[in-house]
């Protein structure tokens, strides 16, 4: 990460949406997939070991595939570099994997590719990046709502694990929408919010497992109220 790329990241997270701006940076922020990162888990144990796996998240959006493959890159040694599938072509691939390659070689750092939407990878793609896998050039994490097992070609899935997700419970969500409204830093936690309890059921409702669409309805119902003379939202 560039000057540049650390500035905009740091603005984005002071003046960006809400969603972007809770999204959790550890395990002890990170809600729900419990069955991935409890304690004891395999991905736990891998993390605590820093001995991360390449593997594919799937699961509907929301879930938290992109928040904990960001947790994974914090927990580890390597150098994390994340791409799109939609706008990653072979060429800037190959220039990814060299750039992989040489720092395996020349000062023994290890790197850890995040692609999201890796279903959108062409064949031509997959196998481009097959062999670094394979050679454990790079560890995958690649990021989908696609079944894998229909859209990723089976050389590549053999050396991946498929880590599925599900969508959030709705304790899961009390728990993001509680982090939101007390959080002084990131959330909202400098005003004095006090939600309805058919508010929030609502929201939960309309959620459906995806804290994305939870944290928007709050940002949005916020904007869209003025507080009253106690100063209460």
């Amino acid at each position: 990460m560039d000057l540049f790329d650390y500035a905009q990241r740091k603005a984005l997270e002071r003046e960006g949406p809400l969603a972007f701006r809770l999204r959790p940076q550890n395990l002890e922020e990170f809600a729900g997939q419990e069955h991935l990162v409890a304690p004891g888990s395999l991905l736990y144990n891998a993390l605590q070991m820093d001995k991360p796996f390449s593997a594919i998240f799937y699961g509907p959006p929301g879930t938290g595939k992109t928040t904990l493959a960001g947790i994974i890159a914090g927990a580890t040694q390597g150098v994390f570099i994340q791409i799109d599938a939609t706008s990653t072509g072979v060429g800037e691939l190959r220039k990814v994997l060299q750039e992989a390659r040489d720092r395996l070689k020349y000062h023994n750092q290890r790197t850890i590719l995040f692609i999201d939407e890796i279903h959108r990878f062409n064949k031509a793609q997959q196998d481009v990046l097959l062999p670094a896998v394979e050679q454990g050039v790079v560890i995958l994490i690649g990021a989908t709502t696609e079944n894998p097992y229909f859209t990723v070609n089976s050389p590549l899935l053999s050396r991946v694990r498929v880590l599925p997700f599900y969508p959030l419970k709705d304790e899961d969500l009390q728990k993001i929408l509680r982090r939101a409204l007390s959080d002084r830093e990131r959330g909202l936690g400098k005003m004095r919010i006090q939600v309805a309890p058919e508010a929030e059921e609502h929201w939960l409702r309309v959620a459906g497992g995806d804290a994305r669409v939870l944290l928007n309805a709050l940002e949005t119902a916020v904007h869209l109220s003025k507080p009253g003379a106690d100063g209460v939202y």
